[in-house]
């Protein structure tokens, strides 16, 4: 069944704030959006100069596929107003895109060959999922960079996460639960990662059979346990 409006706003708006509670946003930038059920294009995102730990419900913005605010008061950051209404449009099963540069997982994007390695088991929840703009193409101001950084997931059925070079991350699903527990974990399998380099000696890779049989046995529980993990977090930002 389709989430209401309201709901809706309630998800994305904690998102922000839990967002901010884990250090995952960097000052007024960055922007997260969903998808509003409907025959016409409509997404809820952030009004550009909040502080993402003020965000609440009646503060996110409804637009439509041009970007026109169709209600609330502020305006759509033109970079917000590309990346997302690009990726959605992409790719219509992501339901949510949440665009962030998290320090961990940024880090990965400004080295050389830059991967999430199959080192851990959080990571592992990502096999087959992620794909890699290795190019940099500045700061989205215009239409076409948008498109650029959507066009490795149009059609995609597997891939939620693109790494973008010199960047940051996007990180997308059919619900806010689902995009933002891939966005908290994935945040953690990065930082697992760098803590591990940091000490200078190789990685301990998990043997390919194992990376796919953790992958598929987290796959399985992924959205229950989504919801269940949105859910509790969301009560320690309501309170």
């Amino acid at each position: 069944m389709a989430k209401s409006l309201e709901t809706l706003r309630r998800e994305l708006a904690g998102a922000f704030r839990l967002a901010e509670k884990f250090g995952f946003h960097e000052g007024i930038c960055n922007h997260f959006s969903v998808a509003v059920p409907g025959d016409d294009e409509r997404y809820l995102i952030n009004a550009y100069g909040l502080h993402w730990s003020e965000i609440r419900p009646h503060n996110l913005l409804l637009i439509d596929g041009e970007g026109t605010v169709l209600e609330g008061r502020g305006e759509v950051e033109a970079t917000a107003r590309n990346i997302h209404i690009a990726s959605h449009r992409a790719n219509p099963r992501h339901l949510c895109v949440l665009h962030t540069h998290m320090p961990y997982a940024t880090s990965l994007t400004m080295i050389e060959g830059g991967r999430l390695e199959m080192a851990h088991q959080t990571a592992c929840r990502y096999f087959g999922r992620i794909d890699y703009d290795d190019t940099f193409g500045g700061v989205a101001l215009d239409m076409e960079e948008g498109e650029r950084i959507a066009e490795k997931t149009v059609n995609s059925q597997h891939v939620d996460v693109m790494f973008l070079a010199h960047h940051g991350v996007v990180v997308s699903g059919a619900s806010v639960a689902l995009a933002f527990d891939d966005l908290y974990y994935l945040e953690r399998a990065c930082k697992q990662q760098v803590l591990a380099m940091s000490t200078n000696r190789p990685l301990k890779l998990i043997p390919d059979e194992m990376v796919r049989q953790t992958a598929s046995q987290i796959a399985q529980v992924q959205e229950w346990s989504a919801e269940q993990h949105f859910e509790a977090l969301l009560r320690t930002v309501d309170a």
